[in-house]
């Protein structure tokens, strides 16, 4: 991907070394967040960090210690958030709508938010609550050695995705998704599944905008093959691959975000297309 460091964003906060009281893996998280909505009760509060609590104020004015690498990959980072926000800041003016900026919390192994407290194994997310994205830069680790998707591109894909649950969230399709969980708990990992798809064709979309001959010379672009490791790192986790890769049976009733297959399909619906009525993942519920 080609960019240029031009410093960190003022929309990221660097959390980093704060801790965050009761760690959850992904299976408690996400287990927790599906019951809360089928029991209308916020379940998060059983570990500490309710639901519904305010972000918490962050003092970025004593930076942390950061060898040269971090510093690099915070500002790729950096580059990433707001150039995917820019995009969609676009998109949401061509419809007369108005983009409201989302927040990335870099942070190390535990972390208070508006969700609840998580921990760093539950991987990247985003807690509609504090409208942040949340993200230890370990993962990008894991990224190549746990799912073999290496390439800063695939590390780009991974903000692009939860940039789009952020989109999800301003125009009311999380909240839509939420209440058809609570009728309906039966669809609620299916619905899950719809609404992770979704994201990963609003990512697409963003990839889309990357296209270098829609680039300035000084703007972020595309470079050859970054498609492809945006492509492979949709489709490694893929739950089906995960499920494989821990062993376990591939049960496709206990998904949450899809197949490889489909994850990789929608990430390049929307780059194909680059249009937001393209990435209708709902149709035919």
């Amino acid at each position: 991907m080609r960019w240029t460091p031009s410093g960190r964003s003022a929309d990221l906060e660097d959390r980093r070394g704060m801790g965050g009281g009761t760690k959850l893996g992904l299976g408690g998280f996400l287990l927790l967040a599906i019951l809360s909505f089928i029991f209308k009760t916020d379940l998060f509060t059983l570990v500490g960090g309710g639901g519904a609590s305010q972000p918490t104020a962050v003092d970025n004015s004593a930076p942390v210690p950061t060898s040269p690498e971090e510093e690099k990959q915070i500002q790729f980072v950096s580059t990433v958030l707001d150039d995917t926000q820019r995009t969609w800041g676009k998109v949401f003016a061509d419809s007369g709508q108005q983009y409201r900026n989302a927040k990335l919390a870099i942070f190390t192994d535990a972390v208070q938010t508006g969700c609840g407290t998580a921990g760093a194994a539950m991987g990247p997310f985003y807690c509609p609550v504090d409208e942040r994205v949340y993200i230890d830069l370990t993962f990008y680790n894991e990224l190549v050695q746990r799912f073999g998707a290496p390439g800063d591109f695939a590390q780009a894909y991974v903000i692009a995705h939860e940039l789009g649950h952020h989109v999800q969230n301003l125009i009311g399709t999380s909240d839509q998704v939420r209440s058809a969980q609570q009728q309906n708990p039966g669809a609620a990992n299916e619905l899950s599944v719809r609404l992770e798809l979704q994201a990963d064709c609003y990512a697409g979309i963003w990839a889309h905008s990357m296209n270098p001959d829609l680039r300035g010379a000084n703007e972020p672009a595309l470079d050859p093959g970054d498609i492809e490791e945006g492509i492979n790192a949709a489709a490694a986790v893929g739950d089906d691959r995960i499920q494989r890769q821990s062993g376990g049976d591939v049960n496709p009733e206990t998904w949450t975000h899809g197949s490889a297959k489909d994850r990789a399909r929608w990430f390049q619906t929307g780059y194909q297309s680059g249009n937001v009525d393209s990435c209708d993942t709902f149709r035919g519920l």
